[in-house]
């Protein structure tokens, strides 16, 4: 089968394409025919080998955390699935293996594809939701009648964070250029805010809030400047650094740090068929050009999220 791996951390020249064996599922694990992937900029920086310490993986890599496809063979022990069904699924961050035309992964990280968006666009939903869930639903515990702050807003993260925060009936106060404004507002949003001057305090912009989501990478002094636009007893969730906590104040602060879980998506999917959610992908582009892909995002010209076709 066709796949795209490297061999060595570093630039983009390491990503080849390659002929390699077909996996065969273990048990409790499923095989899945790929009809796509999607780029997550956590792909480039495992690449480069910046993140070998924290995450730990063996050479070679099939990059691709995402996957959307077809069960066509079952480990044993595999009962939620058929062959046949169409699934998502992340796999771990130290596992890989969406850029091939096949691959194995545990059932248990796997949910029945949406119905309402063609299977391949689905690929753009695991990494992100399932990041996005953590935020705002398992650290956040966003609840109706509350403020939420949520900074970077427009990416594919944060666009899902507005989303689950007004569909629990919070009042979502996004911040992000102007050009999403127009998107956010339509996914909830009932306050959309420039780039965020953090000189300027939180009364500038209708805070302080009792839920801040933060997804904009910040210097050590810009995250503290953000621990003032937390109300009193609130938390600050954040996917770039740590916001410190205000003690005489109550307020808490928790980091996301993705993970795969197969119910927690089932939960995603049902979200977005129902209408509650949904997904902003800009572009969709062939295997063979996976590598462009990643030049593109490390020179800062990817538009956003990228859905990775195979075959």
């Amino acid at each position: 089968m066709k796949a795209i791996r490297y061999h060595e951390f570093g630039s983009t020249e390491v990503l080849q394409e390659e002929e390699v064996d077909r996996p065969t599922p273990a048990p409790g694990e499923v095989l899945v025919r790929v009809v796509a992937t999607s780029f997550n900029p956590v792909d480039d920086h495992i690449r480069l080998g910046v993140l070998a310490k924290v995450i730990p993986t063996p050479l070679p890599i099939t990059p691709g955390l995402d996957v959307a496809g077809t069960v066509v063979q079952l480990g044993d022990d595999v009962d939620a699935f058929r062959v046949g069904d169409a699934v998502i699924g992340m796999f771990p961050l130290d596992a890989h293996g969406g850029a091939a035309e096949y691959a194995v992964i545990a059932a248990d990280l796997l949910a029945a594809a949406p119905t309402t968006l063609p299977l391949a666009d689905a690929a753009a939903l695991p990494l992100t939701g399932l990041a996005a869930r953590q935020a705002a639903v398992e650290l956040g515990q966003v609840a109706a009648g509350q403020t939420v702050l949520v900074n970077g807003a427009g990416g594919a993260v944060g666009s899902i964070v507005v989303q689950l925060a007004a569909d629990a009936g919070a009042t979502v106060t996004a911040v992000d250029r102007p050009q999403h404004a127009e998107r956010l507002r339509a996914q909830g949003a009932s306050n959309v805010v420039g780039p965020l001057d953090l000189n300027a305090g939180p009364g500038a912009i209708g805070g302080p809030f009792d839920v801040v989501v933060n997804h904009v990478r910040l210097s050590t002094e810009e995250l503290a400047k953000l621990t003032a636009f937390v109300a009193d007893g609130g938390i600050a969730v954040s996917s770039a650094g740590a916001i410190p906590t205000d003690e005489p104040r109550s307020t808490r602060a928790a980091n996301v740090w993705v993970a795969p879980n197969g119910a927690n998506l089932a939960d995603l999917v049902a979200r977005l068929d129902d209408g509650r959610i949904e997904l902003n992908i800009v572009d969709r582009r062939p295997l063979g050009q996976l590598r462009a892909v990643h030049e593109d995002a490390a020179a800062g010209k990817l538009a956003g999220k990228t859905v990775i076709t195979v075959g």
